[in-house]
């Protein structure tokens, strides 16, 4: 309805509404940012009704909305969507008064980075009626220091910037011209939320991978923060206040996407994205996003499957609103997609289904490992961490052409080659899906049937990569793997992968420390070398063993 008083309009009287409503017939000239007279205006109001006044001004000077308030604050009605093709901002500027000399509040300035307002300004109200001194925000582009406005004062409304068409036509050139709010074609803005209770250090770390993961995915990373907490929050892991805040920076930043670094409960997942109005995902589900992209077997796309399904279904109690923010795009990708928004009984219907069809091609797995052992050819399997190098290392031995790329997850089904000795030896070597430091026991149990390949190994090569500085705790992460699959028994040769990027002295260091043996599966240096270790372990030794074994005639 036009010309209509929003706000705390309760006991006006008649007088007084109709003082309000006359503001509606002032306007200020397209270069201004405010006049006296319309300032002197909303003073004389405020003081007469000890309330605060506010009006919202758009680009033409005129008035859109009269806002009346309480004595600490005015109320900013729903002013629906953002207009389009016209920048980021709204195109309309926020001025209120301030009865006791406040500056801008907290409120304010929230309500200028969620609303994307042009500006916000609070006029003082003198002891007389006047227009005091002004103090005004506007927002600032996404950058390092993390600001996200301005806030300046002015000791009168004429005191103000002179031109408010160059100020405003130059705070959209920055907004756009800005690098982290250039988007790309298909990838959605995300912020990634880590949180540390007792580990810093690790939580850094984690965060570090968390955004290597996210890239993989095809998310647009535009801001990673840290939390410090006492305790994780019940509700929402970091508190209300964190959100927030998470919030201001999302709108800020373009960003539409919350990651957390840790695997949020089904409640969680539902206040977070009932608070934020954001998509809200978690490590689990990201992991889950890129097995689902990169599956590419039969069987790999039903692990994914099921894995997605024991993942979704807790938190199928959280449609029709918080859970369609978490499908769809990244998070809500692969072959489970469409089974993820199906009721409780269909869901487990279709993991008893999965599970029987992954159990018939285990079958099958078996039988092929079966025959391949009653050849008598030794199992070499390669382990190690997400990205460490191990396709490329069983392409380089083999002289296969095994999918290698420089991206987390990029094998995930496994794949065997064999391979001659010059003393026509043979051996068959499986590569596997790479570790991750703190890996989902959702994911560890979903491809435990591709798991069992290294039941049967008789030697693992452990790669790493050499020039990675996380190298000890990728190298403990895959040991606990090992572990918990209760493969700690079987022999391990550690193999230093990526050598040509280390500096020698540096090299030798890590061979003295661990052992092992150093090469580059891009240019073959010491895959030779390599070779030899393999069959002098497998071959030499078994058989001095058996010579030892042999009764003396």
């Amino acid at each position: 309805m036009a010309n209509q008083l929003f706000g705390k309009i309760q006991g006006l009287a008649p007088a007084q509404s109709k003082a309000l409503l006359a503001l509606y017939d002032r306007s200020v000239a397209a270069e201004d940012f405010l006049t006296r007279p319309l300032a002197r205006s909303l003073t004389e109001i405020s003081r007469e009704l000890n309330r605060r006044i506010g009006v919202l001004i758009n680009r033409r000077g005129d008035i859109d909305k009269v806002i009346v308030g309480d004595a600490q604050r005015v109320f900013i009605p729903d002013l629906g969507a953002r207009r389009a093709g016209e920048g980021r901002l709204r195109g309309v500027r926020l001025v209120h008064t301030s009865l006791r000399g406040e500056g801008l509040t907290e409120d304010d300035l929230t309500d200028l980075s969620l609303l994307r307002l042009d500006a916000v300004l609070t006029v003082r109200v003198l002891d007389d009626g006047l227009p005091g001194p002004v103090q005004y925000a506007a927002l600032l582009p996404p950058e390092p220091s993390g600001a996200m406005w301005r806030v300046s004062d002015a000791e009168s409304v004429e005191a103000l910037p002179a031109d408010w068409g160059l100020f405003i036509a130059d705070l959209e050139t920055q907004f756009a011209r800005s690098p982290r709010l250039q988007e790309i074609a298909g990838a959605e803005g995300a912020i990634l939320v880590g949180i540390t209770l007792r580990n810093p250090r690790k939580a850094r770390r984690s965060l570090a991978e968390l955004e290597r993961l996210a890239d993989t995915a095809g998310l647009r990373v535009v801001d990673s923060v840290l939390h410090r907490r006492d305790k994780l929050d019940g509700k929402t892991c970091v508190g209300q206040g964190t959100l927030q805040t998470l919030l201001l920076q999302s709108m800020h930043q373009g960003a539409e996407v919350l990651l957390f670094d840790r695997e949020l409960s089904p409640s969680q997942l539902r206040n977070i994205a009932t608070v934020t109005e954001l998509k809200v995902l978690d490590r689990t589900q990201l992991i889950l996003d890129i097995f689902a992209q990169h599956a590419q077997s039969r069987e790999g796309k039903l692990q994914v499957e099921l894995a997605q399904l024991r993942y979704a279904m807790p938190r199928l109690a959280l449609m029709p609103t918080a859970m369609s923010r978490l499908t769809g795009g990244i998070g809500g990708r692969g072959p489970g997609e469409t089974k993820l928004e199906i009721n409780r009984r269909r869901a487990d219907e279709r993991v008893l289904r999965v599970e029987r069809e992954l159990g018939q091609l285990a079958k099958h797995r078996a039988l092929r490992r079966s025959r391949r052992i009653r050849m008598g050819l030794p199992q070499v399997s390669i382990v190690g961490y997400t990205n460490a190098g191990k396709s490329t290392l069983l392409n380089r031995l083999t002289r296969s052409e095994v999918l290698a790329a420089d991206a987390l997850f990029a094998t995930l089904d496994p794949t065997s080659r064999r391979f001659r000795f010059p003393a026509a030896r043979e051996i068959i070597l499986t590569d596997t899906v790479g570790f991750i430091e703190d890996l989902p026991k959702t994911l560890v149990q979903a491809f435990r049937a591709t798991l069992e390949e290294l039941d049967e190994a008789n030697l693992m090569l452990h790669v790493m990569d050499a020039s990675d500085i996380e190298r000890e705790h990728h190298k403990a992460s895959v040991e606990g793997v090992l572990k918990d699959l209760g493969l700690e028994e079987t022999p391990v040769v550690l193999v230093w992968n990526k050598a040509d990027r280390v500096a020698p002295e540096e090299l030798e260091a890590i061979l003295r420390t661990y052992g092992g043996v150093a090469v580059s599966a891009l240019t073959g240096e010491g895959t030779q070398a390599l070779l030899d270790h393999i069959e002098r372990t497998l071959f030499l030794q078994a058989r001095a063993e058996s010579d030892e074994a042999a009764p003396t005639l």
